[in-house]
């Protein structure tokens, strides 16, 4: 570990609970960016092939990760600056908007503290070092991939393909300690993996057990930890996927399809390797 230990993780703490603050408005507004242009292209293709016809006038309002404003979805409050503070606005305001006081979900803080505790971590561990916010941005996009996949069962190549060639770069730079080498095949061994056993699937069932989106996280996993992490990596995944989907088969909250999305069990099983170490999760299935 580098020097600076404390001081950095005090640091990147307070920068995570800012970056969780914008990680809530990334899970919110990408889905419905992805939503938007798939319906402009769909009205383009579909102008295209049909006799001439006017097309629907595109929305003049823009909208993406910066505008508009952030509002509240009762009433339609504009969010003030002071009531957007991490955390701190949340508990000064009870909760509540401060216009209709409608409720505000507990995940809109929760999402900043998990955010802060894991830059925190990474300043705690890699000290005063740029491998340590290359783990805090590794962070902070499985976070929202996480929550956006179990929002709308999306993992968006806005976020995973970057987060492949971050962790390539990465290892080219020295800042993972994952040999490039290592990472390469790990890119390629994760994404093939997944592919093999989706295609596999459905030929046995005519079902898909997955989406692409699946196969890029994993390949990003191998990207950052290695090939060899990739294996205790899919194992953790598939254990808390089966132990949440079967819970919730029990209580009867299934959603419809009978569905339970990947991606936020193999982003937590991400997050705990970072945490504990690709060695220690070798360890842990005895490789």
């Amino acid at each position: 570990m580098l020097a600076g230990g404390a001081p950095a993780a005090a640091l990147l703490g307070l920068l995570g609970l800012l970056v969780g603050s914008f990680l809530n408005v990334v899970i919110h507004r990408l889905p419905r960016m992805m939503e938007a242009r798939w319906a402009a292209d769909c009205a383009e293709l579909h102008s295209a092939e049909a006799a001439p016809a006017p097309a629907p006038a595109p929305s003049t309002e823009p909208y993406n990760l910066m505008v508009p404003r952030s509002r509240c979805p009762h009433c339609g409050h504009c969010i003030r600056w002071f009531e957007n503070i991490p955390v701190l606005s949340y508990l000064a305001l009870g909760a509540k908007c401060s216009q209709c006081k409608s409720p505000i979900g507990f995940r809109y803080p929760a999402i900043e503290l998990i955010s802060a505790a894991l830059f925190a971590w990474c300043g705690w561990y890699w000290g005063a070092s740029w491998s340590a916010l290359a783990w805090c941005g590794f962070s902070a996009a499985v976070l929202a991939l996480a929550f956006i996949d179990w929002d709308t069962t999306l993992l968006p190549d806005d976020i995973t393909l970057p987060l492949v060639w971050a962790g390539l770069c990465g290892a080219a730079l020295g800042l993972t300690g994952i040999p490039l080498a290592s990472a390469l095949w790990g890119a390629v061994t994760g994404y093939l993996s997944l592919w093999l056993v989706y295609w596999g699937f459905k030929l046995l069932t005519g079902k898909e057990g997955m989406g692409y989106g699946d196969f890029k996280l994993f390949a990003a996993f191998g990207a950052w930890f290695g090939w060899q992490a990739l294996l205790p990596v899919i194992l953790m995944a598939s254990v808390l996927g089966a132990v949440v989907g079967i819970g919730i088969k029990l209580l009867g909250r299934l959603r419809e399809g009978g569905y339970v999305p990947f991606g936020p069990f193999l982003a937590l099983a991400g997050l705990t390797t970072m945490v504990l170490g690709p060695s220690a999760m070798l360890a842990a299935v005895g490789l």
